[in-house]
């Protein structure tokens, strides 16, 4: 009773309440604090996360470009390296030069055909021991000699999943038997010949019979030597019948080259070298006792490639004698083989090259050469500054160490081309750029991108373009945007029509041309050229006063035009009706002076004078009026014929006296004709000739003070005619020179004036003629007029 009282009176204490309330609060905070901190470990853990892989990723990135870079640099080498990957079961990777192992235009695959560039029995060793290395891990290292007679290290090792195998040339020389038995073995009987006639050293061809069919110079050079009676014209043996008949046992008996040594008095020791070839054998003398000059191993490996190569190479040993150089060498400084041997010093080459002015000019030479010998002290590559010789030529010099016992390898290249091109093309650029921006055009040309790639200022300027808000290279929709805030009417949409001719790839496009008219009057041509890179160029041209002008122009030509018209129907009306009335007057002038002359007194026989002098020139000036009428016209032909100069002069005399008669005691004209004696053939036109003279004649009487002497001297020059008119007049002006080309005459001072004709139809049938005239000043006064013409006139044109 007490217990179960108790409990119930336990269970209703208001501390166990307050506790029994707060239990569910507290498992809340718990939760929500727990989720808190649960989430901010999540978010550094996330964070964390993508810091390890994002620097991951710069790691991977930074391992690629080593990679590559170790790629890059093995495939820059003369040597190659194969590797098989995935337990050397995948496809092979080729890195380096092919072609510094196999020929050069092979595919790098074809490598792996040993027998194709290597000797049989290295071909099938390198073969078992790529086999031996990629079933069984073995690596191996051996030396090949390839067809050519190269000799080629090859090195195999496991790595990694894979193996790899190195191929190298070990740039040794291959020995002129090597050489001569290689490119036997690959060459026919002519290759063969020709091989051997380049080498220095005596060589010759045997037939299938063992006779001699062929030997170089050299071995005719030794055979003549030998026999002192000359050499024959056919190759002789060289050895006794016991001794030939031996050896060409021994050679016939053997696989490999036959050998024999052999001794000539006052010749020396040779070795006879004889090897097997395609239809004979080949051979050759290969001196014993030869001189040769001592040379750093490692310069030797690499000795036998320069004379193949076209770049000036010098190798100098560690006391600074030339022990190895090239024929481009001994041709870049000029110097000859009686000079150039081995073993010389290069104080004595450069000593030599400054005397004969091949060296860049130096103040202080010896100091200049002490700082260029410390090459010989240097154990990396050096680059000297270039060398600007005398002659023009500009030369890199590049020194590098030549081995462990000192020396150094000169390398030489001229750089005057390379130096030239660049600044050609420099300033072609240059010239370009401003020829460009002093284009009254605005050019635009855009890339395959439809980027604006190179445009003048012109076009900023016509389109009211900011391009430095624009950019470099803007885009042609920035452009046409840039257009439509500038010139809202019509600016954008003017560039999206021309941008689907800038973006159109199409290959059979065409150029384009158009004008354009813009909203705010101006008149643009354009042209959109496709360039040969795949660009395209686009100018603007603004022909808006060119267009008014040309309409000016056009509506004055039409007025021009019309007024020719008008001027060509009222010569043609006037000049016939102008000739009607004047006949009539000179025919009553004649007979009044004629039948009614006796009742007529001084006076009046004066004005019948004046009216038909008068009547005369009127007469003339409207004949000139009519022929100039049909020069214009283009109708004005000649009647060339023999003509009598004589009879010539007398009908220009006789106008003359017609248009200047003697009236009213005015002295007459003084004419004074001066013909050479005996001219040759004249043919031309008589009418048009009498014309040319009369003009002249008249135009010098008009100019002369009266009593003055007009003088007409006519001669000849070689196939020319010429005729010399001379008066005393005031002399010519810079206007009556000009009158000449002109169909007015000066109004200088005279008795009369012309009608502005008499020149202008001189000068229009000289040049019928094929002729020329010309007007100079006399001395002290007075002037002088020269017409030359051909004396055959009959082969000239019809005016133009």
């Amino acid at each position: 009773m007490t217990l179960a009282t108790a409990v119930p009176a336990l269970a209703q204490s208001p501390t166990t309440a307050t506790l029994a309330g707060a239990a569910p609060l507290a498992i809340a905070v718990g939760a929500g604090a727990f989720a808190l901190l649960a989430m901010a470990v999540l978010r550094t853990m996330q964070a964390d996360g993508k810091k390890a892989r994002r620097k991951a990723a710069e790691q991977v990135a930074g391992l690629r470009a080593l990679v590559d870079e170790y790629e890059a640099l093995l495939s820059g080498t003369r040597e190659v390296t194969i590797l098989w990957t995935d337990n050397a079961s995948g496809t092979p990777k080729f890195l380096g030069q092919t072609s510094a192992v196999v020929p050069t235009g092979r595919q790098p695959e074809s490598i792996l055909n040993f027998h194709s560039w290597l000797a049989n029995y290295d071909a099938e060793q390198l073969g078992q021991s790529l086999e031996a290395l990629r079933v069984h891990g073995q690596a191996f290292s051996a030396s090949l000699t390839a067809i050519d007679g190269r000799l080629i290290r090859a090195n195999g090792w496991v790595l990694g999943g894979g193996v790899a195998l190195r191929l190298r040339p070990a740039f040794l020389q291959p020995s002129a038997e090597q050489a001569a038995a290689a490119n036997a073995m690959m060459s026919d009987t002519d290759s063969v010949r020709a091989i051997l006639s380049l080498l220095s050293q005596p060589a010759f061809l045997r037939g299938p019979n063992d006779k001699l069919i062929f030997a170089n110079p050299a071995y005719h050079a030794l055979a003549k030597a030998l026999n002192k009676s000359g050499s024959e014209a056919a190759p002789a043996e060289l050895l006794e019948n016991g001794a030939l008949k031996t050896h060409l046992a021994a050679c016939a008996g053997a696989d490999k080259p036959a050998r024999v040594s052999v001794d000539w008095p006052g010749q020396g020791r040779f070795e006879l070298v004889e090897f097997a070839i395609n239809g004979g054998r080949a051979g050759y003398l290969r001196p014993l006792e030869a001189a040769v000059v001592p040379a750093d191993p490692d310069v030797a490996q690499i000795g036998g490639i320069i004379n193949a190569l076209a770049t000036p190479i010098a190798i100098f040993n560690g006391r600074r004698e030339l022990v190895q150089f090239n024929q481009a060498y001994a041709d870049l400084w000029h110097l000859n083989g009686g000079f150039l041997v081995l073993g010389l010093d290069e104080r004595a080459i450069l000593d030599k090259l400054r005397t004969e002015g091949m060296l860049p000019s130096q103040v202080d030479y010896q100091t200049w050469r002490s700082k260029h010998l410390q090459s010989y002290s240097r154990t990396a590559a050096y680059e000297n500054e270039p060398w600007h010789l005398p002659d023009g030529r500009t030369i890199k010099v590049i020194s590098a160490p030549a081995g462990a016992n000192g020396g150094v390898i000169y390398v030489f290249e001229d750089l005057t081309e390379r130096l030239k091109l660049e600044s050609t093309n420099k300033a072609f650029t240059n010239v370009q750029r401003e020829t460009i921006n002093a284009l009254s055009e605005a050019v635009a040309v855009f890339g395959t991108n439809g980027r604006l790639t190179l445009s003048n200022p012109r076009l900023s300027a016509l389109w009211k373009l900011p391009m430095n808000e624009l950019g470099q290279n803007p885009h042609i929709d920035q452009i046409a945007e840039a257009s439509g805030r500038a010139i809202p009417e019509d600016g954008a949409s003017i560039w999206r029509d021309l941008k689907r001719g800038i973006i159109d790839l199409n290959p059979t496009r065409s150029d384009q041309t158009g004008r354009l008219n813009r909203s705010d009057g101006r008149l643009l041509d354009y042209a959109i050229t496709r360039l040969p890179d795949g660009q395209t160029m686009m100018t603007f041209l603004d022909v808006t006063e060119s267009a008014s002008y040309s309409k000016v122009l056009k509506e004055r030509n039409d007025a021009l035009v019309a007024a020719d018209v008008l001027k060509d129907a009222f010569v043609e009306n006037v000049s016939y009706e102008l000739r009607s009335p004047l006949t009539n007057i000179i025919g009553f002038a004649d007979l009044l002076a004629g039948s009614e002359g006796g009742s007529l007194n001084e006076r009046q026989r004066s004005y019948i004078d004046y009216i038909r002098a008068s009547s005369v020139t009127l007469g003339v000036l409207i004949d000139n009026i009519l022929d100039l009428a049909s020069v214009d016209a283009g109708i004005a032909e000649l009647r060339p014929e023999l003509l009598d100069v004589h009879g010539l002069v007398d009908k220009a005399r006789a106008g003359l006296s017609a248009t200047f008669p003697e009236v009213s005691g005015e002295k007459p004209i003084n004419l004074v004709v001066d013909i050479e004696d005996r001219l040759p053939p004249f043919i031309a036109d008589g009418t048009r000739i009498v014309q040319v003279l009369y003009n002249l004649l008249s135009n010098a009487a008009r100019f002369s003070p009266p009593g003055g002497e007009i003088r007409l001297t006519v001669s000849h020059r070689a196939e020319r005619m010429l005729f010399i008119i001379e008066d005393e007049g005031p002399g010519l002006t810079d206007e009556m020179k000009s009158a000449i080309l002109t169909r007015l005459d000066a109004p200088a001072g005279g008795r009369q004036r012309g009608a502005g004709l008499g020149l202008a139809i001189v000068k229009t049938f000289v040049n019928l003629h094929g002729g020329v005239i010309s007007a100079e000043r006399r001395e002290p006064r007075g002037s002088r007029i020269i017409v030359n013409l051909p004396r055959d006139s009959a082969m000239a044109g019809v005016a133009e």
